[in-house]
């Protein structure tokens, strides 16, 4: 008799929607690594399903991960699925489902918006992008990662933002979606790229956009790209 084959989807009793964004969510971590965002298992990432979180586990390589491997805990943190302790920094993602209507949440290392998290204490607005994110990027005082002395600096730091910088750490990014969020990690690390690069420059001082260009841009970016897409 021929052994009968288990659908992809039925892991362990997840149901297909969590098991569909189990594995966007893997892909997006193992994203994370390749464009150079995290080394190693640093950064985390997160997507709500109902009232149910799927986060990646602490201190496993994201490349080992499989549909087995499935971690979900309630807003309350309690663990729900699967039996690998999840992230440290699960008080964080927490914090932004708890206080935002995210759908999804990205935490990263990512060098120059690290760098920049040391020097200042918001990223200057180089570039109209500054708007998609809802304002000037600003930097939540350093605290001990995985605490919730971390996850409130970090409140105060997104209040009317989807992004902001971790002081010495690195970023974090919410959105509707695990593809926003990501995205608006990659546009972060790109604009701490471009103004260190400008400041570097000897006896040159990047021109800076205003308030009123900043919040211009936003409002063209919310209508950006195709209807219904």
């Amino acid at each position: 008799m021929a052994e009968e084959r288990r659908d992809p989807r039925d892991v362990r009793g997840v149901g297909a929607e969590e098991a569909d964004a189990w594995r966007e969510l893997v892909d997006t971590a193992r994203r994370t690594v390749s464009d150079g965002l995290v080394v190693g298992t640093s950064g985390n990432v997160s997507v709500r399903v109902a009232d149910t979180v799927l986060v990646t586990p602490s201190g496993v390589p994201y490349d080992r991960l499989t549909p087995d491997d499935v971690t979900g805990v309630d807003l309350d943190g309690r663990q729900v699925l699967g039996s690998l302790v999840p992230t440290s920094e699960l008080p964080m993602h927490l914090a932004v489902y708890r206080s935002t209507d995210a759908r999804a949440v990205v935490h990263t290392h990512a060098v120059h918006a690290t760098a920049v998290s040391t020097l200042v204490p918001e990223l200057p607005a180089i570039h109209y992008m500054t708007g998609a994110l809802g304002g000037a990027v600003r930097v939540a005082p350093y605290a001990t990662y995985g605490t919730d002395e971390l996850a409130e600096n970090m409140l105060h730091a997104l209040a009317d933002r989807s992004a902001c910088l971790l002081q010495n750490h690195g970023t974090i990014t919410y959105g509707s979606t695990l593809a926003q969020a990501y995205d608006r990690t990659a546009q972060l690390e790109w604009m701490c790229h471009l103004w260190l690069t400008a400041r570097a420059l000897p006896g040159l001082t990047p021109t800076l956009l205003t308030e009123e260009q900043v919040a211009e841009a936003g409002e063209r970016l919310r209508g950006y790209g195709q209807r219904g897409a």
